[in-house]
């Protein structure tokens, strides 16, 4: 488009040109035709000029815009330059960093191929330990066995004479303990069914108490009951040949709640001795999954809540794997009345210590031999040396069962064991039937008190022994005086 300028200068000069001709027609008397071509003359100058000065002008600003133009290209050459110049840089370290890179992921392949090298090798000297360990394990367990030294219940010599020392309990109170078995060996089931029915309407139900204690300290800290019937010859019948069939004929709910009611008064008098002693009650899955014996048995529980913390309700490591909805409710049930449990019979070491803690179990009794056996640690969730740590974080006590050696207690203290039960302390005694009834749990104490006991005098039925003494330090002397006669020999 035409700029105003142009425009405006355009009339200008057609009226410079228009002025000049009328001046010279008017004045000077030229005639109006030679006045018109001054004009057109004048007009024609001054177009002329007027590009040349834009010309010129146009030549100028074009220098100048060719000198910015320049200024400009340099400009940007240099800048050029310099990103060039910092894309070096950068492709330089680019490539230092991918060789160093490099040299690191060859250092680091090495290295993992000489960790996969000692890791088999480590792999195959930990196979040859297990191996030796084991066979030097059963050459121990093979040399073992002779050794006439730890005290044994099927030998009634042993048995009853270091019961009746250290307890001050009359021998003949032993002697259906060491019989037990034989008789129920050579019955047929029905035999041992009648047996039961007849136990359990005659009230033949029989206590036996087996303490529990500190290791290494060996202080007495809990009793377990151990249920025996005894038949119209008086001739005992254990739990492993009448819990099953008792089961079958759904009597067991009925054996569990009389046993509880033995349980509950013998704890009663044992806390009269000592308020930090527990028992340990066993109860029968058929009796957590039955309503109406479980009904009864929780009755008998809530009026006795005030025993709660010291008694402890003990189950089959089976049973607690198979519950079912009624049996985690009556378990829940349990647990709010305040009731801790225990697992025994335990089989292998994969316990979810988290889950039996949220279901109120306080105590799991692991057999001694499966703690101490390596072949354990390949099969099992956690090293045994471990499970003790594992089970404290969720306030569960490991107690170690069937204890029958001083060695095995060695073992057990490197594994950080807390409680031991065992033929080792004591074997499972039985009460008196007075003492059941009349005193409710004196012959217990006296396993306790055995030190007091051997020093007291006696009236010919312990009674007085019983109640002598204290309570809880003679059992760590009666261990070791027991410790220096196994030393000394039988002479």
């Amino acid at each position: 488009m035409i700029r105003i300028s142009t425009i405006f200068i355009a009339i200008c000069m057609v009226l410079l040109a228009a002025s000049l001709g009328l001046v010279l027609y008017s004045v000077a008397g030229i005639s109006g035709s030679e006045s018109a071509i001054v004009a057109l003359t004048a007009l024609t100058f001054l177009i002329l000029y007027n590009a040349v000065s834009m010309r010129l002008r146009d030549r100028t600003d074009v220098g100048s815009q060719i000198a910015d133009l320049s200024r400009g290209t340099a400009d940007l050459a240099r800048q050029v330059a310099e990103f060039g110049r910092r894309l070096a840089a950068v492709e330089g370290r680019v490539v230092s960093a991918n060789s160093a890179g490099a040299d690191r992921i060859q250092a680091v392949v090495g290295e993992i191929n000489e960790l996969g090298t000692l890791v088999k090798q480590l792999a195959a000297s930990v196979a040859s330990h297990d191996d030796m360990l084991a066979s030097g394990v059963a050459a121990v367990a093979a040399a073992s066995k002779p050794d006439p030294e730890p005290p044994k219940v099927p030998e009634p010599p042993k048995g009853m004479s270091l019961a009746a020392e250290d307890t001050g309990m009359a021998p003949t109170a032993m002697a259906p303990a060491v019989v037990a078995e034989k008789p129920a060996a050579s019955r047929s089931e029905a035999q041992i069914l009648a047996t039961v029915r007849n136990a359990v309407e005659q009230n033949r139900i029989d206590i036996y108490l087996q303490p529990m204690v500190t290791l290494p300290q060996r202080k007495v800290r809990f009793y377990e009951a151990v249920t025996r019937l005894r038949d119209d010859r008086d001739e005992i019948i254990t739990a492993d040949h009448f819990v099953g069939i008792a089961e079958a004929a759904g009597l067991i709910g009925r054996i569990d709640h009389m046993v509880m009611l033995r349980c509950v008064q013998v704890l009663r008098r044992l806390m009269v001795r000592n308020k930090e002693v527990g028992v340990f009650c066993n109860v029968a899955a058929a009796t957590l999954g039955d309503p109406a014996t479980f009904a009864q048995c929780l009755d008998f529980l809530e009026a006795n809540r005030a025993l709660a913390s010291s008694f402890v309700l003990e189950f089959k490591q089976a049973t607690f794997r198979r519950l079912g909805p009624i049996e985690t409710e009556h378990l829940a049930a349990l647990a709010q009345r305040g009731y801790r449990f225990s697992i025994d019979h335990v089989t292998d070491l994969r316990i979810e210590p988290r889950e039996l803690a949220d279901r109120g179990v306080r105590f799991i009794k692991v057999p001694a031999a499966l703690l101490l056996d390596p072949r354990q640690a390949s099969t099992s969730d956690i090293h045994a040396s471990d499970l003790s740590d594992l089970l404290g974080r969720f306030g569960i006590d490991l107690i170690a069962e069937r204890i029958e050696g001083e060695r095995a207690v060695v073992d057990l203290l490197d594994y950080d064991v807390r409680f031991g039960q065992g033929f080792l302390f004591a074997p499972p005694r039985p009460l008196r039937p007075e003492g059941a009834s009349a005193t409710g749990g004196a012959s217990p104490n006296k396993a306790q008190e055995s030190n007091g006991a051997s020093n007291a005098p006696s009236n010919g039925s312990g009674k007085a022994a019983a109640f002598e003494g204290p309570a809880v330090e003679p059992q760590r002397t009666t261990g070791n005086a027991a410790l220096a006669r196994r030393a000394v020999g039988p002479g």
